[in-house]
């Protein structure tokens, strides 16, 4: 049996705000497509690509959108260098174990390194743990806890998905 070919990952554009909006929803965030601040999103979707400190990549596999990586780069205090931060990494259920979220991921540390970064870091929610398996099969380390307050009533990170649920146990 031979190895799926890793896909092709390229810069984001607006016309993958479907794509990149469905693929939030299938990791627990909130869904929007179809809503009333549909349209909202897409123009903070677009903003966000503008930015100049940061990047969303995409995988394409038969020109589908299979995997989205968002990639910011964040100043540390006593740090004259920028850190590398992964807000969203995910991949679509099915393309999962095919390569995606290692090509966005080496991508990703591509650019990181291209621009000077002293390191990278991302979080993933403590139940994600075929996530934390594949990070770290592809080489990085636990390296502590993350916290977090909810302000508006909204559960941050996305709570596991509940017995018998279609919704996915992993974000890679």
């Amino acid at each position: 049996m031979s190895e799926t070919p890793a896909p092709e990952v390229r810069v984001a554009v607006p016309a993958d705000f479907e794509a990149v909006a469905a693929l939030l929803a299938e990791l627990g965030r909130p869904a929007i497509l179809g809503g009333p601040e549909e349209a909202a999103h897409r123009r903070r979707f677009a903003n966000y690509l503008a930015r100049t400190d940061a990047i969303a990549l995409v995988a394409e596999r038969d020109d589908r959108v299979v995997g989205f990586c968002d990639l910011e780069f964040r100043q540390r205090l006593n740090f004259l260098d920028e850190q590398a931060w992964i807000p969203d990494l995910i991949v679509s259920e099915d393309e999962r174990s095919r390569g995606a979220g290692a090509a966005l991921l080496a991508r990703a540390e591509q650019l990181a390194r291209e621009r000077g970064c002293w390191g990278m870091g991302l979080e993933s929610a403590t139940w994600r743990e075929r996530a934390h398996a594949f990070y770290e099969r592809v080489g990085w380390t636990k390296g502590g806890y993350a916290f977090g307050r909810q302000l508006g009533g909204r559960p941050w990170p996305p709570p596991p998905p509940e017995q018998g649920s279609v919704a996915p146990t992993a974000n890679v």
